[in-house]
């Protein structure tokens, strides 16, 4: 049974998380369907990269920590116009499409199986029509104390380190920890203190 009083156990045992605060900053994960490693090749992250950059000019997308791994990507975000379920949402679905169509062109050698895996995953299902390259939800989770915000900071950051990746966390170039150590970044981002 959840408790109000239990912020971390309280976000996990609900079953249907949902951004309830329309001005809130959230922890957020996007995963790919069977975490299937998706992101190696460069064109696939062009794809994430220039969509959030869309959406921070177009959506009112604001990226205050975010790093993308070959299977999710993990962010810390609020939005200038309270409509975070509505961003995510267009995110997901544009970049579904554009990558399927980038897997046809270019030269990756698991282009046949990863087709068939995002059909597979999407073919009984009503609300979509073709393939399905992300998992339902992004998992949100409200950031409501600096320690939970300390806490998510440094685990987005520290992810390609632990994965053996890099060394350190500004060598990721597709993570913000090259801004937090004072290098500009892929995205623009708005660093929390």
């Amino acid at each position: 049974m959840c408790t109000s009083f239990q912020f971390f156990k309280f976000t996990k045992c609900q079953k249907n998380i949902k951004f309830h605060n329309p001005e809130g900053l959230y922890f957020v994960t996007s995963t790919v369907v069977h975490w299937i490693d998706l992101f190696t090749r460069k064109e696939l992250k062009y794809i994430i990269t220039n969509s959030l950059k869309y959406c921070q000019s177009n959506k009112g997308l604001v990226i205050h920590a975010w790093c993308l791994i070959p299977s999710h990507l993990h962010m810390i975000i609020s939005s200038s116009e309270g409509n975070l379920p509505g961003i995510m949402r267009d995110f997901k679905k544009y970049t579904s499409k554009r990558i399927i169509e980038e897997l046809e062109l270019i030269n990756e050698s698991r282009k046949e199986w990863l087709l068939r895996a995002f059909k597979k995953s999407g073919e009984n299902l009503k609300r979509i029509k073709g393939n399905k390259v992300w998992r339902d939800g992004n998992q949100p989770k409200e950031i409501m104390t600096n320690e939970f915000l300390d806490q998510k900071l440094d685990y987005i950051h520290r992810n390609p380190v632990e994965a053996e990746i890099v060394e350190e966390p500004e060598h990721y170039l597709y993570s913000s920890a090259r801004d937090y150590a004072g290098i500009q970044g892929l995205i623009h981002v708005v660093l929390l203190d």
